[in-house]
């Protein structure tokens, strides 16, 4: 299962690094093609400062969508839930990182969906102690 562990950002600071533009996934490009221009994690990934957080995730249950265990979630509080969208929910006191389903709610239940074949969905009923504490809108993925 993936769970994952809150951490509180300081995003008033300016992290400027540069951008390289015209990656190719094919054929490379020219140094030539690299840009000048500077991305800022605070102000283009961060748009609601007082209401993001970081995640790192523990373990495998969406490694089928590339969120994998160490990876990095961004997390927004301010952003609506949803169905499909990646959210954090505190299912009995522990939070997880899950793919919100809410097409059962008329029939009295929603699912969090899980992207590992090996892992069933997560049925939750009004007798869980459920809710979702924010929505994923960005992930970092460390490679090495």
């Amino acid at each position: 299962m993936a769970n994952i562990q809150i951490i509180q950002g300081d995003f008033k600071e300016k992290l400027e690094l540069p951008l390289a533009e015209g990656l190719k996934a094919g054929f490379p490009s020219p140094a030539e093609d690299y840009s000048h221009e500077t991305i800022d994690f605070n102000r283009d990934m961060i748009h609601n400062p007082e209401a993001t957080f970081y995640g790192k995730v523990e373990g495998d249950s969406m490694m089928e969508v590339g969120i994998c265990d160490g990876d990095i979630a961004v997390i927004d509080r301010s952003n609506e839930a949803n169905s499909g969208a990646v959210v954090v929910g505190c299912l009995n006191g522990e939070f997880t990182i899950k793919f919100l389903e809410l097409r059962h709610k008329k029939d009295g239940y929603i699912e969090l969906r899980l992207a590992n074949k090996d892992f069933k969905p997560i049925k939750i009923t009004p007798e869980d102690d459920f809710f979702v504490w924010g929505v994923v809108v960005w992930t970092i993925k460390h490679w090495r």
